[in-house]
């Protein structure tokens, strides 16, 4: 079952996570800080695409692992910013405490830097079987997929826009970068690693913006349908703090109608390239995005 599936890869990206941060000791806070922010629940998406790009290349996932566990990192990281006051001011986080309300605010500001930083100390390790010339490149569209150009350029016109009528292309810029980059660069990552063709990377980028989109759909119809108990955060926020979304300018039920037809196009791009059996982890996935309840 798909579900046993991500359970595996998910423990293999958590005991790379697990090594890197037991590493780190002093400060405590801060060391303490971002095994919380990093550990405490989470599907690990980011780094498993790495890992099924990895195994549809047919090449080795060891050599993912660490990598992967640095972009969750900066997933994690760009979490505890966004919690924070300035930001979308959250209390709770996959059923916990964020991260500034367990250890304070100048604390988080701190811990996600760290995350951050440290994420790419674990990318450029000289590690067996990575040329420099790899790790170089992996460095360069980390640091574009999370920066202004990405993640945080995202980020950045979202809260502009909070109040504000904003039209489609807004929207689909927000989602774009904010969420998409960084759905998108596992699977980069994984291209360059697995030393794929220019058409097959090609694919996958198209089928990595695809899955983002629907992710982005789903969280929009979540935060309007979902329950505290299964999302571990409260519902109604994007309403709270006015922000365009999916539900709030097609309604509902286009919102819905957008999200299959986005999941259908991801899986449709697989099948037609790489074909069924070998597609059938990265189809599944799109099921699991498209139609998960947290």
């Amino acid at each position: 079952m798909f579900k046993d599936y991500l359970k595996e890869k998910k423990d293999m990206i958590e005991t790379a996570l697990m090594e890197e941060l037991n590493k780190l000791t002093y400060p405590e806070v801060i060391a303490e800080g971002m095994k919380y922010a990093v550990l405490n629940g989470g599907k690990r998406l980011r780094p498993i695409l790495l890992l099924m790009t990895l195994e549809l290349l047919q090449k080795d996932i060891r050599k993912g692992l660490h990598i992967g566990g640095a972009i969750e990192m900066i997933h994690s990281y760009s979490l505890v910013h966004d919690d924070l006051p300035a930001l979308d001011n959250d209390d709770y986080r996959r059923g916990k405490l964020t991260t500034h309300k367990k250890f304070g605010e100048a604390e988080g500001i701190l811990i996600g830097d760290a995350l951050l930083t440290h994420a790419f100390a674990i990318l450029s390790e000289k590690r067996e079987g990575i040329s420099a010339e790899d790790l170089l490149e992996i460095v360069n569209l980390t640091s574009r997929y999370a920066g202004v150009n990405g993640m945080i350029g995202g980020q950045m016109i979202d809260i502009e826009s909070e109040g504000k009528k904003i039209d489609f292309e807004t929207l689909k810029y927000i989602h774009a970068n904010k969420t998409g980059k960084l759905i998108r660069l596992p699977i980069e990552i994984g291209c360059v690693l697995g030393r794929c063709s220019k058409d097959e990377r090609e694919i996958l980028v198209k089928y990595s913006e695809l899955i983002g989109l629907g992710f982005q759909i789903k969280d929009d119809i979540l935060d309007v349908e979902g329950d505290f108990e299964k999302l571990g955060k409260p519902v109604g926020s994007d309403i709270e703090l006015e922000k365009s979304t999916y539900p709030s300018i097609f309604g509902m039920a286009k919102a819905k109608e957008l999200l299959e037809k986005t999941i259908i196009e991801a899986k449709d791009i697989l099948i037609e390239n790489f074909g069924y059996e070998r597609s059938k982890r990265f189809l599944d996935l799109a099921d699991y995005i498209g139609y998960r309840e947290s």
